[in-house]
Parts: structure tokens; C-alpha cells; sequence
């Protein structure tokens, strides 16, 4: 893996990110990872991380029960090539599939840093091995999408 971002996990112990070689910080509130670019977080790291860790959790459901309650932007977004997505550029909207999304090659999502993108699937998200989500400046001098606006649910 090759991660972009924080990364963390809760309510369980720092032990539970299996294959990154954690090397804890001094403070013991976050661990390095060569193949994480960020820092990583667990529920058993010093306060105030815990804390931190309650709230992302907070955050991270409320995130996915709003994507739950989204319909499709647009006919053109249901079952997008029946799941089979490698290549494929995404705009900003809910995309809906009743079947797996794969991909073994990298997929690309075009837009702004305020823009969101919502994945909706009744399966699973079944990524190969090197492949990537890359996101993409849609040229309005806004950025280009953010992480934290992609919600696979």
C-alpha cells in the first residue's frame, strides 16, 4: 500500500494495522509508516488521540449515513460499465452500482476542493494490485478534490 493522508483505527489497538511497520512517535499519540505519507492513528495511542479518534469516528458515520440517504445525480451514474471502472474519469455526483466496482488500473476523479463524490454499491470495492484513485483539478483554479469529499459507502 501507498497511502496519501492519515490514516487510523478505533475502537481497537494501534496492532490492528497489520503490514505497515509502525514506528511510534516520541509522544505516543501517532506512528510513521514508510508506505504512509501522514501519520497514523489508533485508539490505544496517548491522549489526546483517543478523543481525536471518538470525533473522526463521529464524523465518519454521519458521512456515511448522509451518502446512504443520497439518490444518483444523473441516469448516466447507475451501474456505471457494471461495475468494471479501470480507466474511467468521475465528475462530482452519486454514482450507484448493484453489483461490485473493480478496477485494476487507475480510475481518476475530476473536479474542484469542494466538490463531493459519492460511490454507492450493494457489493464490494474490489481494487487491484497498484492501482490508484487519482484526483484531478478540473481547471477552475479551485484545486482538485479532496479526500475527505469521497465517500465510498
Amino acid at each position: 500500500s501507498d497511502i496519501t493522508g492519515d490514516i487510523g483505527v478505533s475502537p481497537i489497538a494501534a496492532a490492528a494495522m497489520t503490514g505497515f511497520s509502525l514506528i511510534a512517535d516520541s509522544s505516543n499519540t501517532f506512528s510513521t509508516s514508510t508506505q504512509v505519507t501522514g501519520q497514523c492513528f489508533a485508539a490505544d495511542y496517548t491522549s489526546p488521540t483517543p478523543s481525536i479518534m471518538v470525533t473522526a469516528i463521529l464524523d465518519m458515520e454521519a458521512a456515511y449515513t448522509d451518502a446512504a440517504g443520497r439518490s444518483i445525480s444523473a441516469d448516466a451514474n447507475l451501474n456505471v460499465n457494471a461495475g468494471l471502472i479501470s480507466g474511467e474519469t468521475f465528475v462530482p455526483g452519486v454514482y450507484m452500482w448493484g453489483s461490485d466496482i473493480m478496477f485494476s488500473s487507475d480510475i481518476y476523479l475530476k473536479g474542484s476542493s469542494t466538490d463531493i463524490f459519492i460511490f454507492q454499491t450493494t457489493g464490494n470495492v474490489v481494487v487491484g494490485s497498484g492501482a490508484k484513485v487519482t484526483l484531478l483539478s478540473d481547471g477552475t483554479n479551485n484545486g482538485k478534490p479532496k479526500a475527505s469529499n469521497i465517500v465510498w459507502q
